[in-house]
C-alpha cells in the first residue's frame, strides 16, 4: 500500500508538472493549476497509449514519465483548444 501511495503522489507531480509545461508550450494559455494537473495526468495516460502503438519508447524513470506526459498533455490541449474554437 506504501507503494502505491509513493506511485500517486508522483503521478500527480509528474501530471502537475506536465500540465504546467504543456500550458507552456501552447501560448502559456492554460486552464488553471487543476485543469493543468488533470490535463497532464491524462496526457501522460494518452502519450503512454500513443507511442505504445507508435511503438516509441522514450525509456523508464520519472524523465522519461515526464516527457511523455508533456508530449501527450501538448497533444491532448491541442484537441481541446480545437473544439473550444468551433
Amino acid at each position: 500500500m506504501q507503494i502505491l501511495h509513493h506511485s500517486f503522489i508522483v503521478s500527480l507531480l509528474i501530471g502537475g508538472i506536465a500540465g504546467w509545461l504543456a500550458g507552456l508550450i501552447m501560448n502559456g494559455t492554460g486552464f488553471g493549476v487543476f485543469v493543468d494537473i488533470l490535463v497532464g495526468i491524462v496526457g501522460g495516460v494518452l502519450g503512454n497509449w500513443l507511442f505504445g502503438v507508435l511503438g516509441i519508447s522514450l525509456g523508464g524513470g520519472v524523465l522519461g514519465s515526464l516527457l511523455t506526459a508533456v508530449i501527450g498533455a501538448v497533444v491532448l490541449l491541442f484537441i481541446i483548444r480545437l473544439f473550444r474554437r468551433a
